[in-house]
């Protein structure tokens, strides 16, 4: 009997979570005793990831929270990398999060161990000379878009254009689908709504969720009131909003939801987001949004 595949998997927030969760399935259909095992989120736990660190540990972001909990994220990295290395997967795939994974990826490859990152970092847009680095890092890249690949084929690194799952799960949103999700928020049909998306990691949120409500603030002052829809990625989240909002939530109509950002665009008549995945969410959703960044 051939021996089972092993995976291993780090993903370091929800959108290479929900990534991760996709490729478990995707791997599960063609080799079902596929066995998934590392840095995993809520969505990966849930596909039968076997957790050796949750995924949560690393969504920080910026500089200062970095550096706040560099020690920590290190002791994770080299954790990771000595279990790795004691019980080695047949292939490890690095889900986005370059910063952390690229050098797992390195030292594991350096190991003689078969390594994949998938979501390209964007050498496109900018330090494009990170990719000799990131060649020594993979046996393959896979990107989301097939742009990025020539990318990589032009500097002799193995590549595929998988494409983003979402393309093929999100349509623009019916009128039908959008009175659907209002009725199923309990949002009244008479005034606009606007979905709030301050983002997934804590640094993110706190700081937009005060500039976000400030904004609902400021339409209502000029004669534009909305009904606003939050979906929140966890209890710390919550604690920001409420705190938020008995800040600055006087006169505002505000529905907190766990989870459900698509349900809450869906919903909207506009969103406004941090920037990240939940752009290209809207986009296929076909949702009039602003995009900010802090």
């Amino acid at each position: 009997m051939a021996a089972r595949l092993r995976v291993g998997l780090i993903a370091g927030e929800p959108s290479g979570d929900a990534l991760g969760a996709a490729l478990i399935a995707a791997l599960r259909r063609r080799v079902p005793e596929v066995e998934c095992f590392g840095i995993a989120g809520a969505a990966m736990r849930d596909a039968g990831c076997r957790a050796l660190y949750p995924a949560e540990d690393l969504a920080v972001m910026g500089i200062v929270e970095v550096l706040a909990h560099l020690p920590r994220l290190l002791r994770i990295r080299r954790g990771l990398v000595h279990q790795l290395l004691a019980d080695p997967p047949d292939v490890l795939v690095g889900i986005d999060a370059p910063d952390f994974t690229l050098p797992v990826e390195h030292r594991l490859r350096r190991a003689g161990l078969r390594t994949v990152h998938y979501v390209s970092p964007s050498v496109w847009a900018w330090r494009e000379h990170r990719i000799k680095h990131i060649a020594g890092a993979v046996d393959r890249m896979l990107t989301l878009f097939p742009f990025e690949a020539g990318i990589y084929e032009r500097h002799g690194v193995p590549v595929t254009a998988v494409g983003h799952p979402l393309q093929t799960r999100l349509s623009p949103v019916t009128a039908t689908q959008r009175t659907d999700a209002r009725t199923a928020l309990g949002l009244r049909a008479d005034l606009p709504v606007l979905a709030l998306l301050p983002g997934s990691r804590a640094s993110e949120y706190r700081r937009l969720a005060p500039l976000f409500l400030d904004t609902a603030q400021w339409l209502r002052a000029n004669g534009r009131p909305c009904q606003l829809v939050v979906p929140l990625v966890g209890s710390a989240a919550r604690a920001v909003l409420e705190t938020e909002l008995r800040r600055a939530g006087a006169g505002l109509s505000c529905t907190l939801i766990d989870g459900g950002a698509q349900q809450a665009m869906t919903a909207a008549d506009a969103v406004l987001l941090a920037s990240g995945t939940a752009t290209l969410e809207a986009m296929l959703l076909a949702r009039p949004m602003v995009v900010a960044y802090r």
